[in-house]
């Protein structure tokens, strides 16, 4: 939510644009991009850090009331003309190479479903400086953007950022991807952005909804299986994404942004990503997660941003001392980079911060964007501004952008002598962080077979289904199972030490591959020698099948894990806790699974007992 205020003129840093330390030219990268454990890397395996910003505008100005035709019915007089801001201003390769002059080399560029759609030219008032464009839609002006940013050598990260072209944020009909559509057109919808700009290998990302939030009457939640259910429609639509589009996009997963009553004495919260260690994605490619969150002054942990209607007592994040916003920002999102060899373990990318410019006065905003700014470069995090365009006359305006046109065409930018930000921006932009190679790292992932099948791996997905009428639960390919829950249906999958690679499958549903009684009493459903568990399935709770692939193993003996009266999971386990609340067990690093025992006996359920360990 941006709910944006200017307060009285300051005149205080200088900082000339010479300034800024050196950067690797914009174009000095290969896409497509990729992951390797926390960070993001170059199709050559060097660090890509997203020193990023927005340019908003095709996902909408107008403020929802009044004539769209009319400036001041759009956030803070802005009126986009259904395209990225600033286009009737400045011709479009001087934005792009103010873009550069900042030392941005990623462009998180919004777009909204309707735009999509939208078949009405742009004015030519709206295009002014960039005359090619008249006549032109809004998709067409956009897809002009993406050839011009890229082009440049800049990375374009795609955001759906609302489903109707107005401006976001609050209850306002946009509150989720499914709330003035229905699930499947915003799904087609990715489909047709994915593929429309796949041949560009510097179109780089798909970022799938932006601030998910409560509506009126409901909240989304994350992992609950119903229609507000955001972690199960953005893991099928990144696997959509991936499997039917285009396989080089990062998917970028924002955190949920605000659910409960905005009123004290009722329950409320902006999660942001804070859900993601109980319940993580597993994408049906590896390496291709990120996951994203906003953060701004005026908002906080329990405080929606609101002033009057919907302003609570709790603090905000300027509100915080600097350790307390540390401990903070930590625990909602950035724990998600920090933490390694987990099943959450990604890139997390500060999608949207900013504050105001010139005429922002107030001591706590300017020292929470001083501390923010801090703790991107101590933790190396990947960000993107908000906003990096707007409007200015006389230098005066919204003020929230780095760089502002007016009317005549002339410039104002965050290093032109009187903006109080300039010091902390060169900061960010020019602080050390990692660079270079960066070596592969051991995937760890969770199955999460809760409500339906749950398969990572897209050569399964391409066979015929190997347990009808059971949840299926399937690691991606190159990885084994490694852990399961006594209840909860969950497991983890690793490639730690070895990829097993594509060997045949067998579905094991008795005890025929038992050569030793490594569980008494118990059902044991083992893998063949020279085969382990890559997935399982279930019904209800209980084990229906074990699923098993030949790989590079060997052995025929092996050590029986318990895990029916507590966890078993050894000493310092990698991986996480990657079913909450539940027993679990897990074979060692440098060992596969290679069976799964249950009893049927009264009361047990069927639910997984034992797992089998082979070194």
């Amino acid at each position: 939510m941006r709910f944006l205020r200017a307060a009285l003129v300051a005149v205080l840093l200088l900082v000339p644009l010479t300034s800024l330390p050196a950067q690797a030219a914009p174009d000095d990268w290969t896409g497509p991009l990729s992951t390797r454990g926390r960070w993001i890397v170059d199709a050559d395996g060097d660090r890509f850090k997203l020193r990023s910003g927005n340019w908003h505008g095709a996902s909408g100005t107008w403020s929802g009331s009044g004539s769209a035709d009319e400036d001041a019915n759009h956030h803070a007089g802005e009126n986009s003309g259904r395209i990225p801001l600033g286009l009737d201003r400045a011709p479009m390769a001087e934005i792009i190479a103010g873009f550069e002059e900042i030392g941005i080399n990623s462009i998180r560029l919004p777009f909204s479903n309707e735009m999509i759609h939208d078949t009405r030219p742009v004015t030519d008032d709206a295009v002014a400086a960039n005359p090619s464009l008249r006549g032109k839609t809004p998709l067409q002006v956009y897809d002009v953007v993406v050839r011009e940013l890229t082009a440049a050598g800049l990375a374009v990260i795609l955001n759906n950022h609302t489903n109707t072209t107005r401006w976001c944020c609050g209850v306002d009909g946009n509150e989720r991807w499914n709330t003035s559509q229905s699930a499947q057109t915003w799904e087609n919808d990715w489909l047709f952005m994915a593929r429309r700009y796949q041949d560009n290998k510097r179109v780089v990302g798909a970022d799938l909804y932006n601030e998910v939030r409560r509506n009126i009457w409901d909240d989304p939640n994350w992992g609950l299986g119903d229609d507000h259910d955001w972690f199960a429609a953005s893991q099928r639509v990144a696997d959509r994404l991936l499997l039917e589009a285009n396989p080089d996009l990062l998917i970028i997963v924002e955190g949920i942004n605000w659910t409960g009553i905005p009123v004290d004495g009722f329950a409320h919260e902006r999660p942001t990503l804070e859900p993601v260690r109980r319940l993580s994605h597993t994408l049906v490619d590896s390496g291709k997660l990120v996951y994203s969150a906003h953060f701004y002054d005026y908002t906080g942990p329990n405080h929606s941003g609101a002033t009057g209607t919907g302003e609570t007592s709790d603090p905000r994040y300027r509100d915080l001392s600097p350790s307390e916003l540390i401990t903070v920002l930590n625990r909602q999102a950035f724990y998600v980079s920090s933490e390694q060899d987990q099943h959450f373990t990604a890139p997390v990318w500060i999608s949207e911060f900013g504050v105001g410019g010139r005429d922002e006065t107030g001591a706590k905003p300017r020292a929470w964007f001083e501390n923010f700014v801090d703790h991107l470069i101590r933790t190396d995090a990947d960000f993107a501004y908000w906003p990096l365009v707007g409007w200015h006359e006389d230098r005066k305006g919204n003020g929230w952008a780095l760089l502002h046109w007016d009317a005549a065409g002339n410039r104002m930018g965050v290093h032109d002598g009187d903006d109080w930000r300039a010091a902390a921006w060169a900061r960010l932009i020019g602080a050390q962080g990692r660079t270079g190679p960066v070596a592969p790292v051991a995937d760890w992932s969770m199955l999460s077979p809760d409500h339906g099948d749950f398969i990572a791996s897209r050569r399964m997905r391409a066979l015929p289904d190997w347990n009808p009428g059971a949840r299926k639960a399937v690691c991606p390919d190159g990885q084994r199972l490694l852990g399961l829950s006594h209840t909860g249906n969950r497991g983890l999958c690793s490639d730690v030490g070895f990829s097993v690679g594509s060997g045949a499958h067998e579905v094991v549903v008795d005890e025929r591959h038992v050569r030793q009684d490594w569980a008494s009493g118990y059902t044991k459903l083992q893998c063949p020698d020279g085969s382990l568990l890559t997935g399982y399935s279930v019904r209800g709770s209980a084990v229906s099948a074990a699923l098993c692939t030949a790989g590079p193993v060997g052995g025929t003996s092996g050590r029986t894990v318990w895990f029916d009266r507590g966890d078993n999971r050894g000493p310092s386990p990698k991986g996480g806790d990657f079913a909450s609340g539940h027993y679990k067990g897990q074979c060692a690093a440098d060992e596969y699974a290679a069976g799964i025992a249950y009893t049927g006996r009264v009361g047990s359920g069927r639910t997984p007992d034992a797992l089998y360990c082979r070194k």
